[in-house]
């Protein structure tokens, strides 16, 4: 899988190795250098770049991918309440139930394909969600949801560790992980960038060669004696381990899990994410992560009051109708400021957010010999 590397993608890995761990300094200027928010944006990358692998190599779209992350939650809770505090017990748990419950979803769900194969997925993760939000309530702790009490068991550290007087933390060898602090985000940092050489890796291999050809024409793949099922099943399953870390993570820098995160809308909202940054692209879908959760971070704390304060120069006849408009597009309506850049997104960038960086960088690219134009021989037809 290392062969197939090139010096380029060396040094893509070690380019965004560095803007990841540098975030807090990159994110200060425009006020999202605080690490609750930079652990969003590498838990979401993570979660984005896992359905990219399926989606972005091939053409499979899930509508499911909530209930991987929601099953990544609930085990490595679980973990902290049974086992230990330690935040890798859980995030193996997390991966591991997450890949069974992706092999088991997949094993149905990829007996069809296009959208009967996308309502499968979106069927069982409801199906998901309402078993966590009623007939599972024993394990899930139904609306409330599952989290940590001073009655738990916690097998391991009882054999090492005196009970402290209040609830115990996330650690990770004595660095408190839970509590939005930098420990956290560095470790979410650090599986992001592992995550994304993972990525990089599967799409300059032979398998990730094969998915493209899955996408490309299935048909005629079938035709030539390939079986196509293993590998798209394969797919299936590493993009719901992806998930399932990144539910892991959720929990262990927050230890309280909701039916919530298998409801559909968080399905849809990676979905906004791979196809905002560049559906099958590297990068694209941590950047479609990021712009997606600083919508959501920074538009929600905008109010009306905010508005005022921007546009008070201005006379009330302008002023008024400015801020009434404005006001719908942030707060609660953050969603429509989101709508608006993603619908712009669609329309001119196809390719989305990579396509746009793509054109910036040809604008300033110099253009071989000068920019003159070499003529070429033409192709004459066979006789």
């Amino acid at each position: 899988m290392f062969n197939n590397t090139t010096r380029n993608d060396w040094l893509l890995l070690v380019g965004f190795s560095a803007v990841i761990l540098c975030l807090p300094i990159i994110l200060d200027p425009i006020g999202a250098a605080y690490p609750a928010l930079m652990q969003k944006f590498c838990i979401f990358g993570i979660f984005a770049i896992g359905f990219n692998i399926l989606f972005g190599l091939t053409g499979y779209l899930s509508f499911g991918h909530a209930a991987f992350l929601g099953a990544g939650s609930y085990a490595a809770v679980w973990s902290f309440k049974l086992f230990t505090m330690n935040a890798i017990p859980a995030i193996l748990m997390a991966v591991f139930f997450a890949a069974l419950f992706a092999l088991a979803i997949g094993y149905i769900s990829l007996r069809r394909s296009g959208i009967y194969f996308s309502i499968l997925t979106l069927a069982f993760a409801q199906m998901s969600y309402n078993l966590a939000y009623s007939v599972l309530t024993p394990l899930t702790n139904g609306e409330t949801g599952l989290q940590l009490s001073l009655q738990d068991p916690r097998i391991i550290d009882g054999l090492f560790f005196e009970p402290a007087a209040g609830l115990p933390r996330v650690n990770l060898f004595a660095l408190n992980i839970s509590g939005g602090g930098y420990a956290g985000f560095y470790l979410c940092a650090v599986a992001l960038i592992a995550c994304f050489f993972i990525s990089l890796c599967i799409f300059r291999s032979p398998f990730g060669m094969m998915l493209r050809a899955i996408k490309s024409n299935q048909m005629r793949m079938r035709y030539t004696g390939f079986n196509t099922r293993p590998y798209l099943l394969a797919a299936f399953v590493i993009s719901g381990m992806y998930a399932g870390l990144a539910g892991g993570l959720m929990a262990a820098t927050d230890p309280l899990v909701g039916a919530e995160r298998m409801q559909w809308t968080a399905s849809g909202e990676v979905v906004l994410m791979t196809i905002l940054g560049g559906v099958g692209t590297l990068v694209g879908p941590v950047l479609g992560a990021a712009v997606i959760k600083y919508c959501e971070n920074i538009f929600s704390s905008f109010s009306a009051s905010t508005l005022h304060s921007v546009f008070g120069f201005l006379p009330d006849v302008i002023e008024a109708p400015i801020v009434g408009f404005l006001s719908l597009f942030v707060g609660d309506g953050w969603n429509l400021t989101l709508g608006v850049v993603f619908m712009l997104i669609v329309i001119f960038l196809p390719g989305g957010i990579m396509e746009g960086l793509r054109r910036i960088f040809a604008l300033f690219r110099r253009p071989p010999n000068g920019g003159v134009k070499i003529p070429t021989a033409q192709v004459q037809p066979a006789e």
